[in-house]
């Protein structure tokens, strides 16, 4: 079981929206989907769910191929889009009933309950989703996503407008989902794709640009050398940025400073030049974010 983009393309008039992009997700694992606004995750998606068409080459969902049998691929996959469509005026349990029976089920009740016990809705069952607050009607999303126990879940943003504490209990319903089927998840949150996924595909432009697991990924090497510094007091950042380093304020006399070389030196000697007492220096390891920037930053 397992989703499979193979040489895939899709074009709007001229406009190349993906460009012969190939990567697999496999069961078992959360693949993080990443990639700036309008790069080509929501358009991979929609095609892998068989809700747009393709240009050329092929997505297989769980060895059915989209473009011959979208109907099937529909019954395999559980879906929740960017922006969430609902039907505002149906209450929540209602809503998920009416779903059970688009997809002809057997036991509503049973797995109408189930699905609004997982995704923390007991309160709310009985509520208009259209009272409902952007991290619940979320809820009311990944509950519809999850209520024909597919194969394979796909899900664009999953965690929008969710509270810290919502976060928390909707990673553990995608967590648990995910042991026994393929899940791809797109967001723009590197800590989410820390927390949850086992690899990560970015796509930039239409293009793969990288695949790999997400430990894998972080130990690329930066064309910049990073320190967090800690001074005494506030300091006048145009002194190091005369000398060539690029800075950025933390906090509260706490700055970053990143040069193609290790700017160490270059921080010894304005500090001591200019009087500004430092209190601790430590290199900034590699982030998941750095490499995201570093991979799809303008050349």
């Amino acid at each position: 079981m397992s989703i499979i983009v193979d040489h895939l393309t899709k074009v709007y008039g001229e406009q190349k929206a993906l460009d012969n992009i190939s990567f697999e997700a496999e069961k078992g694992k959360i693949t993080g989907f990443l990639g700036p606004n309008g790069a080509g995750k929501s358009t991979t998606m929609k095609i892998a769910t068989g809700f747009i068409g393709l240009t050329s080459g092929a997505v297989y969902v769980d060895g059915v191929d989209v473009s011959l049998e979208p109907l099937q691929v529909k019954k395999l996959t559980g879906y929740l889009p960017e922006h969430n469509p609902l039907y505002l005026e149906m209450f929540v349990k209602e809503y998920l009933s009416f779903i059970t029976s688009s997809y002809g089920l057997k036991h509503k009740k049973q797995r109408v309950t189930e699905v609004i016990e997982m995704c923390g809705l007991e309160r709310e069952q009985h509520k208009k989703i259209g009272a409902l607050s952007k991290g619940y009607r979320q809820r009311v999303g990944l509950a519809q996503a999850l209520i024909h126990d597919p194969k394979v879940l796909i899900l664009d943003e999953p965690t929008s407008g969710l509270d810290p504490n919502q976060l928390v209990e909707i990673r553990k319903v995608i967590k648990e989902a995910s042991k026994d089927k393929t899940v791809i998840l797109s967001t723009h949150i590197m800590q989410e794709v820390e927390a949850l996924c086992d690899k990560v595909v970015i796509i930039n432009k239409g293009k793969i640009v990288a695949d790999d697991e997400v430990r894998n990924l972080k130990s690329i090497k930066s064309d910049m050398i990073s320190y967090k510094v800690e001074f005494e007091n506030e300091i006048d950042t145009s002194l190091f940025e005369k000398e060539g380093l690029k800075t950025l304020k933390i906090e509260s006399n706490v700055y970053q400073f990143s040069s193609a070389n290790d700017p160490r030196k270059v921080i010894m000697k304005v500090a001591g030049e200019h009087e500004m007492p430092l209190i601790n220096i430590t290199k900034n390891e590699q982030s998941l974010e750095g490499v995201f920037q570093e991979l799809t930053k303008e050349k």
